[in-house]
């Protein structure tokens, strides 16, 4: 639930500014729970995906 929020928040930044790389993390963050079954898993893809758009600007 707390990536699926920041997700939230990113996808509507990404969106209002139309910027892609925000956009498609906060997609992202809100769909891989589904898929990542580890505690371990979803804690390192979560934290790769909230930082990407720090370090990748486009």
């Amino acid at each position: 639930m707390l990536f699926g929020s920041i997700g939230t928040g990113f996808f509507v930044y990404g969106k209002k500014q139309r910027v892609v790389v925000p956009l498609f993390c906060g997609v992202a963050l809100m769909v891989f729970p589904y898929f990542v079954t580890g505690t371990a898993g979803l804690i390192i893809v979560g934290a790769a995906l909230m930082a990407i758009p720090y370090f990748v600007r486009i």
